[in-house]
Formats: structure tokens, C-alpha cells, sequence
């Protein structure tokens, strides 16, 4: 479901990057056709820029489920994390959280799968089961999901972060809990919270860089840039590229026809 609770608006102070170049990524759930091509501009727009620090390329999680081709996104950002010259850094998001949690827990399978799950299955080989009442299957496949999944792949899922802070921004998945120290929020809310977030007016402590939150349009605001455009029904992936001049919006869209 997508909404436009509020409008797109220009802050009235540029916050700053501490001199740092930072492009954020948002929800990409398995839309690997759309991160080939917004990487491409993300890394010739950092050639062409030049900066004197290595340049930090920010994930804001939701890499999984409902799209086609999860492995591959795993095994494209991966590819990333060993670039020279690039600082790589990847958020956990509610969907890593369900693949995690279905793993320790057969018995959430059924869950996952109506979020998206089975077709991260898909994409490392492993059918769901044919029943979702079946324990026996489901624990059969986490098997059989754990015997086609990389190492690398289990041990990036396992070692996401909750939070990056770079300069008067702080990236998150879903937002932040409103009156609460950045220092101090639950994982539970970084991880899922809406409603009282997107209606809080601010401000923060720092700017909030999120997804989570799938809206028509990209969400730049005062206090909160919020970076989830549906790609996997939308076919649109956003990113935010930002630095002490401001934010600017970079997109890649599917092709049509």
C-alpha cells in the first residue's frame, strides 16, 4: 500500500556530511535489475566527483523477498563491500529480521511466506512447502534453505547493523521513536515502526535517512528523507545522494514494454 501523508519539501538549512560523499539505497527486495543500473550512476557519479575520502555507500536494508532475484542482491553488495575506495555499509531491515527469525524458528515460515519470503526461497533453489500447516516441511526446507545458503550470505545477514550516523544524519530502516535519545531506541523500532514516525514533526537529533515505508514518491523533508519507492511493484529504486551542498534524488526505473 502506498501513501502520501506529507509533501516533498526543501529543508530550510542544509544539514552537513562532515565532508563525506554518502549515497543511501533504499528498499530493494530483490529487484536486482534495478540495483545494477543505479549502482552504475552511483559509482560514475563518485569517479566524476572525486572526493578526498573514499565515498559511503549506505544500504537501508529490505534486500529480500517479494522481487526475483535476492540472491543476487546479496551477492551484488557483497561484491561491493570488497571495492577499494568505496566505504560499504548495510542496515538491517524487518525483512532480514523475518528471514533470521525463520531460520532459528520453523514455525514462522508460514509468516515470512506471506511477506515475501518464498521467493527468496526461489532464489537460492529451495521451493516453499505445498502446505503452510505442515511443521515437518517447513523445518524440511529451513534445511534444505540452510544447505543452499553461501556462508558469506548467512554471515551478512547475521552482521547488518541497526543505525549509521554520518555527520547531521542518521540512517535508519523505518524511522526513529519520537522523544527518544538516538542512543536509546529499540531495535524493534528501527525495524518496524511507522505511524508515529512519519507523523512526528520533528526534530530529531539528526536528520533520519529510512525506508521501510513504501510511498509514490520520495520523501524529503526537514527532519526525515525517506527513500522507499516500492521497487518491487513500482519498478522504481530510489537513492539519495548526499553531501554539505544538500540531498539530490537519483532513481533507476524499469524499463517498459
Amino acid at each position: 500500500m502506498f501513501s502520501r501523508l506529507f509533501r516533498k519539501a526543501a529543508p530550510d538549512l542544509q544539514p552537513d556530511t562532515a565532508g563525506r560523499l554518502v549515497y543511501a539505497i533504499g528498499d530493494i527486495h530483490g529487484r536486482h535489475d534495478l540495483l545494477e543500473p543505479l549502482l552504475a550512476d552511483i559509482l560514475h557519479d563518485a569517479d566524476a566527483t572525486g572526493p578526498a575520502e573514499p565515498p559511503i555507500l549506505i544500504f537501508l536494508g529490505d534486500y529480500v523477498d517479494r522481487g526475483p532475484a535476492s540472491r543476487q542482491v546479496v551477492e551484488t553488495i557483497l561484491a561491493l563491500c570488497e571495492r577499494p575506495g568505496l566505504e560499504v555499509r548495510t542496515l538491517k531491515g524487518n525483512h532480514e529480521e523475518a528471514l533470521l527469525q525463520y531460520l532459528d524458528d520453523t514455525a514462522f515460515g508460514p509468516t515470512w511466506m506471506e511477506h515475501g519470503g518464498g521467493t527468496t526461497l526461489s532464489s537460492y533453489g529451495v521451493s516453499p512447502p505445498a502446505t503452510r500447516t505442515d511443521p515437518l516441511a517447513w523445518a524440511a526446507t529451513r534445511d534444505a534453505f540452510l544447505g543452499a545458503l553461501p556462508p558469506e550470505h548467512l554471515g551478512f545477514f547475521q552482521s547488518l547493523e541497526l543505525m549509521v550516523t554520518v555527520g547531521d544524519y542518521a540512517f535508519v530502516h523505518a524511522g526513529v521513536r519520537p522523544g527518544a535519545p538516538l542512543d536509546r531506541q529499540a531495535e524493534k523500532d528501527l525495524l518496524w515502526i511507522r505511524g508515529e514516525f512519519l507523523q512526528a514533526k520533528g526534530p530529531f537529533e539528526k536528520v533520519i535517512v529510512h525506508g521501510h515505508t513504501p510511498m509514490q514518491e520520495p520523501q524529503i523533508l526537514k527532519h526525515r528523507l525517506g527513500l522507499d519507492t516500492g521497487a518491487y511493484a513500482t519498478g522504481v529504486l530510489t537513492a539519495a545522494r548526499l553531501d554539505d551542498i544538500g540531498p539530490r534524488l537519483m532513481q533507476a526505473r524499469a524499463r517498459r514494454g
